[in-house]
């Protein structure tokens, strides 16, 4: 971390291109330039203080003529790495940015290390490790969904829910330890009530993340697209026309598929993981219980769930899919409406919010697979928002944040003293350090930046 060097590397990929791009960072960002570069404006030149643009031309050895190019500088501390900072764009030929980078070293400027401009700026406080980890991300995005999740994060959207996790936690620990404080005067800083309340805030919102960062880790690429509704709802039937073959197990007994099945597919140039789960009833046998369960998990890590429901169903049926389809909603899970066994009742009008299908007969797939890929598109605040790596790093650290906020909200319910409680929120706060990175070490370091390519 040797942050009083001045570092150069190219910035733009590699090759021919209509422009190149070389950075800087570091204190000697200046004076290194001024060794090199005439602007055109040498008055704005030598008294600019804010960011600023600059067309002039380098001085190369290795050049007869100048070479005409413009600086991007940022003379003090509000650039991206929190230093001097200059961008130099110019002709993107190999053998001209090679020599730049060349004059560059010489004046003083080292080689960059991979990911040493993102990791000035984690330390600079200008990102935390979530976001540096998104910068990858958007440089190893292999299509448009990856790169919207990498940017999300890039962006701070997670990083501000666990920030605002932890302010909280820490306003709770400095209310308990204030409480301590003035033990003796029988002053409470906060009730036992507005305690337990805010920890199962925070919480709810761990346990969100982390089912996040464990739907993102099992990924296969493909999107999950989940068929749920109530026994004999026509989704096995569906699941089959849908996949192209036999796959799934049809009967008109209630209840036939007690597990869930997968099957790849592709809609219109979009990967999915089709899933069929088993039906939702009010059976408390082990084997349908733990059937119910598995569909659960399957819906919350779906990327658009089809609930179907069959045109032929009676009223207190009906009943009982809108109240379970309601609880979906609520949730704000991404839900498609599919009224099934549409050629059973072809003067049904059916519900007014469905698509209206046959898989048998073939009618509405085309339309359901349309609307199913435009939903998948548009973008969600409930869809995936962390990177994989992000995930693999931060689930160890959620987990336990949720698991000491569990012991602490126990002791906290059985009466137990403040200062058992501080302590495990202390703990919890550690974990969430961890992810942000006010917490660090430099073998995490190391083992983040040193995937980056050089020159970011």
């Amino acid at each position: 971390m040797e942050l009083d060097d001045t570092i150069a590397a190219l910035a733009s990929p590699a090759g021919p291109g209509a422009r190149g791009v070389i950075r800087l960072s570091g204190p000697r960002v200046w004076e290194t330039l001024n060794r090199l570069f005439d602007a055109e404006r040498p008055d704005q030149w030598s008294t600019t203080r804010v960011a600023s643009r600059h067309a002039g031309r380098l001085r190369l050895a290795d050049f007869r003529s100048a070479v005409l190019l413009d600086v991007y500088l940022w003379p003090n501390s509000r650039s991206y790495t929190g230093q001097p900072a200059a961008e130099l764009h110019m002709v993107g030929s190999p053998p001209l940015l090679e020599s730049v980078l060349a004059e560059l070293h010489n004046c003083g400027a080292r080689p960059a290390r991979p990911g040493e401009f993102t990791l000035r700026a984690f330390l600079a406080g200008r990102v935390d490790l979530v976001q540096a980890e998104a910068v990858l991300g958007v440089i190893d995005a292999h299509d448009h969904r990856e790169l919207e999740t990498a940017l999300r994060q890039l962006a701070g959207g997670i990083s501000g829910r666990i920030a605002s996790v932890r302010n909280d936690l820490l306003d709770l620990l400095a209310d308990l330890e204030a409480g301590l404080d003035f033990v003796d005067e029988d002053i409470e800083f906060v009730s036992r009530d507005q305690l337990l309340d805010r920890i199962d805030s925070a919480r709810n919102v761990i346990e969100l993340l982390l089912g996040q960062a464990a739907a993102r880790m099992r990924s296969s690429g493909r999107r999950q697209v989940v068929l749920a509704g109530l026994p004999n709802a026509g989704k096995s039937t569906l699941f089959n026309a849908l996949v192209g073959r036999d796959t799934a197990l049809v009967s008109a007994v209630s209840g036939t598929t007690r597990d869930y099945l997968c099957a790849p597919s592709d809609w219109n140039g979009t990967a999915v993981e089709l899933i069929d789960t088993a039906g939702w009833n009010d059976s408390l046998d082990a084997v349908t219980g733990q059937a119910q369960r598995l569909g659960w998990e399957r819906l919350q890590q779906a990327d658009l769930i089809l609930w179907c429901n069959a045109v032929d169903f009676d009223p207190p049926t009906r009943q009982a899919d809108a109240r379970l389809r309601a609880e979906l909603i609520e949730q704000q899970r991404p839900l498609l409406l599919v009224q099934t066994k549409c050629d059973v009742d072809p003067n049904h009008n059916g519900d007014v919010n469905g698509l209206q299908v046959s898989a048998l007969a073939g009618t509405g797939m085309s339309e359901l697979i349309k609307r199913a890929v435009a939903q998948l598109a548009a973008p969600s605040s409930g869809g995936r928002q962390l990177l994989g790596a992000t995930a693999s790093r931060c689930r160890d650290s959620l987990e336990r944040a949720l698991g000491t906020l569990k012991r602490g909200r126990e002791s906290a319910a059985t009466g137990a003293g403040d200062e058992i409680l501080a302590i495990d929120l202390r703990e919890a706060l550690d974990h969430l350090g961890h992810i942000l990175g006010t917490v660090y070490t430099d073998d995490i370091l190391d083992r983040i930046f040193r995937k980056f390519c050089i020159g970011k």
